[in-house]
């Protein structure tokens, strides 16, 4: 099963008022495990920003002007999603900008859900925890996930933090990581990035063998213990049929 984590921000709220995509993040799962494919770009929407927008992103009008527009990138987005499952919070928010700009580019396809299947990781919270708050934050402390570095919305952050959400809420997470700094790779000259995520590496066990005084001292205890015991001792019968077994 292939899912992509998607994440956008925009000059505003409402799309019906013309407002359109500054940035889309995705990060690739395969399997519930990242497969460390992710897609990041930056857009030039041809209009100012809404100071509500630059406020929590941090996105300048300034900082837009060199980036690729929509339908640059059009087919490289479709190419990255098609035939996955979008997971987005919220996603009708999401669904609904990245149709408005698959029309005003004129692709052949005007609606993801042609190319996709959409979960909506907000519905699924309000299922399992109706009448609570259920915001991406809210979300991360119920399960304690690490959001720390969410200081601004950014697509690609924003994506890492809600796969590591989704992965808790349906049963296991693994946690994914950006680069050291917490933030996207940089970009290519076309504007967009197929940077890695990594999985946290699983720290290793030490082993630690008994020293000969430790096994003498196990030894008398299990003498104690099966005295008292009248020979049911359960460790010392274990021990005993693995030695047969060997023999």
């Amino acid at each position: 099963m292939r899912q992509v984590v998607l994440d956008t921000e925009t000059t505003g709220l409402e799309v019906q008022r013309g407002h359109r995509l500054i940035e889309i993040g995705c990060i690739e799962l395969a399997e519930r495990r990242p497969t460390g494919r992710t897609f990041h770009v930056y857009l030039n929407p041809d209009r100012a920003i809404d100071e509500g927008a630059r406020a929590v992103t941090g996105i300048s009008d300034e900082f837009l002007l060199d980036k690729p527009r929509f339908a640059d990138i059009a087919a490289e987005f479709l190419a990255f999603v098609d035939g996955a499952e979008i997971i987005a919070h919220n996603a009708a928010f999401d669904v609904g900008f990245i149709d408005a700009e698959l029309t005003l580019a004129g692709t052949a396809t005007a609606c993801i859900a042609d190319r996709v299947h959409v979960l909506d990781t907000l519905a699924l919270a309000r299922e399992k925890f109706p009448g609570q708050r259920n915001s991406l934050d809210a979300l991360c402390k119920r399960y304690e996930v690490d959001n720390s570095r969410r200081e601004l919305h950014g697509a690609l952050l924003d994506a890492q933090i809600l796969a590591d959400v989704y992965l808790a809420m349906t049963g296991g997470q693994s946690s994914l990581l950006l680069d050291a700094a917490g933030v996207a790779e940089p970009q290519s000259a076309e504007g967009y990035s197929t940077g890695r995520v990594l999985v946290r590496p699983p720290v290793p066990l030490k082993v630690l063998k008994a020293t000969d005084e430790e096994l003498r001292s196990h030894a008398a205890l299990l003498e104690v213990i099966a005295k008292a015991s009248g020979g049911r001792c359960l460790w010392l019968t274990l021990q005993e049929g693995n030695r047969a077994q060997s023999a």
